[in-house]
């Protein structure tokens, strides 16, 4: 067997695997993430140990599973965060997660000393606020006796892979996440790191994703209820790990979409992706030789997360979500917007001072309306972001659904419609993640020759075809949808 963590913004989603990656059983443990204003979003180190010991308990007792029985450990996590280790490899503060922005300043001035087209040259992304990089500038600028403690930073599953093993390590799909990582050399960026100021020294040696960098250790065995000598796997980043769950191997292999927490469309090249405009990122793929090329945005499932939270307050009311989401399906949104912009914005506009707006608003508009306007405005905000992609050359014709927004049917045709792309839901949504961490589990203890295996470890359930009269609409809506973001725009600015 194979047990997978897949460390996210709400919780672990972790399962387990037979060894040929075949899903068995899977279990989510929760955690909290501390939002408040100025664009502070951090979470306890410690929460994903407890997360991970948890959930492997479960996995184990749900299934009758004997530890023994556990061949490999693998782990996907979020990307482009900040944990900061002390020499004892001690979290010194919470981690800064992706959606934490409040290093703005940092990021203009990387910016000013690279030239924002030279640093998404070398790195495959902008210099930003939702990166590593401007994260641990933050802290050192204003947290200088915290900063002073230091010793190394790292992301959220290699934090845990050191606990499990002892061994600080990091791959390249995740390194590229954080803003210091040259992805012609494949290692970290000394242009970069003399720009940010930062010693090399504080980040990890670069190895493989398949790379078993170690054992679990006996000191930790009965903590995180597994033997002593178990290999573990490093694994990668949350996105290129979803794109190898979702079988996203090759370039022929089409496109996906991540509808989480932050929600994006990607696929897989043979080379970086650089937009002329900047609108994209490229990320490294755990497989190697290839790289993802991703639109990402801030808040995509997390706004309809929000708005049900808003909407149907009482957590104890059954299919609250499923509930709000009926009631949208025929709701007329003709002339009301959502702007998605709740934790800031990445792609396409890379403003970390934008932020979410109801736009069109009228006396008749009901729950239903506002429900159907923030899936319609996630769904346009990523429409921009496919644009991108084809005017690159990249045609997005089908795109693959993963991620929990995708159990929704009515958000998948929406999706369709506006895109004018076929939708497809895959039979494993939730724990696609996990998926490709136990295949990369699987590839690095020598249990699987190929990571293209993944491609066989879930199918398509079923196909949303875009109707071609809304989608006629649709594209005249994403216009105004465009427009009323330029609009309020300079007023972001001013709000800052």
């Amino acid at each position: 067997m194979i047990i997978a963590h897949d460390l996210g913004t709400t919780g672990n989603k972790a399962s387990l695997h037979a060894t040929d990656g075949t899903l068995v059983a899977a279990v989510t443990t929760r955690y909290g993430t501390d939002f408040r204003a100025g664009g502070i979003a951090e979470q306890d180190p410690h929460a994903w140990w407890r997360a991970v010991c948890e959930a492997t308990a479960a996995l184990l007792s749900r299934t009758g599973t004997r530890p023994a029985e556990v061949r490999a450990v693998g782990f996907s996590g979020q990307m482009m965060g900040a944990v900061l280790l002390d020499a004892q490899h001690r979290p010194i503060r919470p981690a800064l997660i992706w959606a934490d922005h409040r290093s703005g300043e940092q990021a203009d001035q990387l910016n000013a000393k690279l030239g924002p087209h030279e640093a998404y040259r070398l790195l495959g992304h902008r210099a930003h606020p939702t990166y590593s990089l401007s994260k641990v500038m933050w802290v050192r600028d204003h947290e200088p006796e915290n900063f002073a403690r230091v010793a190394h930073v790292c992301l959220a599953k290699d934090y845990v892979v050191h606990r499990l093993t002892g061994v600080l390590r990091t791959d390249p799909s995740d390194a590229s996440s954080t803003n210091a990582y040259d992805q012609h050399a494949g290692d970290w960026s000394e242009t970069v790191l003399d720009a940010a100021q930062l010693d090399r020294s504080l980040f990890p040696p670069i190895v493989a994703s398949a790379t078993c960098v170690g054992e679990v250790r006996a000191a930790i065995a009965e903590e995180i209820g597994l033997p002593a000598g178990t290999p573990v796997v490093l694994g990668g980043g949350d996105g290129p790990l979803a794109a190898l769950g979702a079988g996203i191997i090759d370039p022929e292999d089409g496109a996906y979409t991540y509808l989480g927490s932050s929600s994006w469309v990607s696929m897989s090249a043979a080379r970086p992706l650089h937009d002329p405009q900047l609108r994209t990122m490229t990320f490294d793929h755990v497989v190697p030789g290839r790289y993802v090329p991703t639109a990402t945005m801030q808040a995509g499932g997390a706004s309809l997360e929000w708005i049900t939270g808003v909407l149907r307050p009482d957590p104890g009311e059954e299919d609250r979500f499923a509930r709000l989401l009926a009631e949208a399906t025929d709701a007329d949104t003709s002339g009301l917007f959502f702007l998605p912009h709740l934790l800031g914005e990445r792609s396409p506009h890379w403003n970390s001072a934008a932020r979410g707006a109801f736009v069109g608003l009228s006396r008749h508009h009901g729950q239903a309306h506002l429900a159907r306007a923030v899936l319609e405005g996630v769904a346009f905000n990523l429409a921009t972001c496919i644009q991108a992609f084809r005017e690159a050359g990249h045609p997005v014709t089908r795109v693959d659904a993963i991620g929990g927004g995708a159990a929704s049917d009515l958000w998948l045709q929406v999706l369709a419609d506006v895109w004018g792309a076929t939708v497809r839901r895959r039979s494993i949504v939730e724990e696609a993640n996990s998926l490709g961490a136990a295949v990369t589990a699987a590839v690095g203890s020598g249990l699987l020759d190929d990571f293209r295996a993944a491609r066989d470890l879930s199918t398509v359930e079923v196909e949303f075809a875009p109707d071609p009269g809304r989608h006629d609409d649709y594209t005249r809506r994403h216009a105004d949808f465009r427009d009323a973001y330029a609009s309020l725009e300079p007023w972001f600015e001013r709000q800052r």
